[in-house]
């Protein structure tokens, strides 16, 4: 496979990724930074691809074990790569579907970056970065009831998902057993709806629900925000 060389968190994480297909964006950076792990937990990501993900949350909370689960052996390679390469031998990545019955255990936390482009969609000329974007039919509910499962009570599920797709998957977290307890918006400047949002659930949790004032990714100069930078170069979490 092709790949780029290139980093993460200005510089803090090495991350090699395919030339072509699908690419990592802001979006497992921003993830990451919501994903409230402590050292010594175990945490799940579903749709892992190249690991940015979990390598950028490694970055930023040391001493967690993490796996990674991907479709695609050709990516959960380059993974595993990355992880090597970081140093992280805490990171392990698994070449399977997160739907299937797989023997691996329970985490404290699962996060992903799901496909939530609609099915019906056109369809992108590149067959690898089609299959990663594209929601399938009851997909937002089967990664739900899949990750879910893997949750002990009060372990949280975190996914960053296109706003159109809210309405599903809060569905689909609600009747996982994971109702959503947040909701923070991707603001791409100030004054304009959001494209992008947060959303985090809780295990077997009653605690209500709230929509968090968000942040606000680009200046109108289109450089990131500080808030943003805070995130994309310097490490920071993002609370939710």
């Amino acid at each position: 496979m092709d790949l780029t060389e290139g980093h993460l968190l200005g510089g803090r994480v090495r991350y090699a990724q395919p030339r072509s297909g699908f690419r990592s964006g802001i979006e497992p950076v921003l993830l990451a930074a919501a994903i409230p792990a402590r050292p010594g937990e175990r945490v799940l990501e579903a749709g892992t691809g190249a690991g940015a993900a979990l390598l950028c949350l490694t970055a930023r909370v040391a001493g967690i074990s993490g796996l990674g689960v991907e479709r695609d052996p050709d990516l959960v390679a380059v993974a595993t790569r990355n992880a090597a390469e970081n140093a992280w031998p805490g990171l392990t990545f698994l070449a399977a579907d997160i739907t299937e019955a797989l023997d691996i255990g329970q985490f404290d936390h699962a996060f992903a970056n799901p496909p939530y482009h609609p099915a019906q969609g056109t369809p992108s000329p590149d067959a690898a970065r089609d299959a990663a974007r594209r929601a399938r039919p009851d997909l937002f509910a089967r990664w739900a009831r899949a990750m879910g499962r893997r949750l002990p009570s009060h372990g949280t599920l975190t996914w960053i998902v296109t706003v159109v797709a809210l309405p599903d998957c809060i569905a689909a977290l609600t009747d996982a057993g994971c109702p959503p307890s947040a909701l923070l918006p991707l603001w791409p400047r100030a004054g304009q709806n959001a494209k992008l949002a947060l959303l985090r659930g809780v295990k077997g949790g009653r605690g209500g629900f709230r929509v968090l004032p968000g942040i606000v990714l680009h200046a109108e100069s289109g450089a990131f925000t500080g808030d943003a930078e805070a995130i994309l170069r310097h490490g920071g979490a993002l609370a939710i």
